[in-house]
C-alpha cells in the first residue's frame, strides 16, 4: 500500500486507482484499494475500471455506444465539454504504446493545421491532443488495464467482448 499513498492523496487523481502499469479512472462507490489491478466493495466484488472516451456528436460514437452491453457500468467522458488531462492522456499512452497511436489523423484539423505535412514527435502529438479535443480517436475506451482505440470493425469487436466480460 505505500506505493498508493502519493496516488490516494493527489487531489488531480481523485476517482484513480493504481493499476498494474497505469493509473486508471473508475467509479468510486464505496470501493477500497484491494489487490493492484482490481477494485473491490465490501462484498468482494470484483469491478474493473471502464471508461468511453467520446463526442456526443459523433454518430459513429453514438453508434458503438449503443452497441455496448451494460453500457451504465462504462463511466462517460463527452471530450468536448470536459477535456482529457494530461494525466489521463499519459495514462492512455502507457496502455497503447506511444501518443501516435492515439493521435487521429483523420481529423479535419490535421489538414487544416498543415500536420499532415510535419513530421510530429510523440510530444508533438501530445501536446496536439490536450489543446484540440478533436485530435484523441475516437472512441477510446479503456477496461482495466486495456485499451480500445477507433472505431475499426476489429477493434469494436474486440472491445465488445471485453465489455461483456
Amino acid at each position: 500500500m505505500a506505493g498508493l499513498a502519493p496516488l490516494m492523496n493527489d487531489p488531480d487523481l481523485s476517482g484513480w486507482y493504481a493499476g498494474p502499469t497505469v493509473c486508471t479512472p473508475h467509479r468510486t462507490e464505496a470501493r477500497t484499494f484491494r489487490t493492484p489491478g482490481l477494485l473491490s466493495d465490501q462484498k468482494n466484488t470484483i469491478h474493473r475500471p471502464m471508461t468511453i472516451y467520446h463526442l456526443a456528436n459523433c454518430g459513429t460514437c453514438q453508434r458503438i455506444l449503443k452497441e455496448i452491453p451494460n453500457l451504465k457500468k462504462f463511466t462517460l467522458r463527452e471530450i468536448k465539454s470536459e477535456p482529457i488531462t494530461a494525466k489521463e492522456l499519459d495514462a492512455m499512452q502507457k496502455l497503447a504504446g506511444s501518443y501516435e497511436a492515439i493521435f487521429s489523423k483523420i481529423a479535419m484539423k490535421y489538414r487544416s493545421m498543415g500536420l499532415n505535412e510535419m513530421k510530429l514527435t510523440e510530444q508533438d502529438y501530445r501536446k496536439y491532443i490536450l489543446e484540440e479535443y478533436t485530435f484523441l480517436k475516437r472512441p477510446t475506451i479503456i477496461i482495466g488495464d486495456q485499451i480500445f482505440i477507433g472505431s475499426a470493425p476489429k477493434t469494436v469487436k474486440a472491445m465488445l467482448a471485453a465489455a461483456g466480460k
